[in-house]
């Protein structure tokens, strides 16, 4: 599944538990679904900023040898 589709997904879980359910199972389901969407998510955006830091910090590595090499 994509981030994007997750995202989406947990936006419908959290509209229809803002419209009241009469069924508690159902409000049970749709909060653990719920939960393991947001999971998913922030696992999906840890290992994003990790690869972010990365490549800044790979980036910024490259720029100083640069500068180094220039002087």
């Amino acid at each position: 599944m994509k981030f994007e589709e997750a995202l989406k997904k947990l936006e419908e879980i959290v509209s229809s538990l803002e419209n009241g359910i009469d069924e508690l199972d159902k409000v049970v389901s749709l909060f653990e679904e719920g939960s393991e969407l947001v999971r998913y998510c922030n696992k999906k955006l840890e290992k994003v900023e990790n690869q972010i830091e990365v490549l800044s910090s790979k980036l910024n590595k490259s720029e100083n040898d640069e500068k180094r090499n220039n002087e």
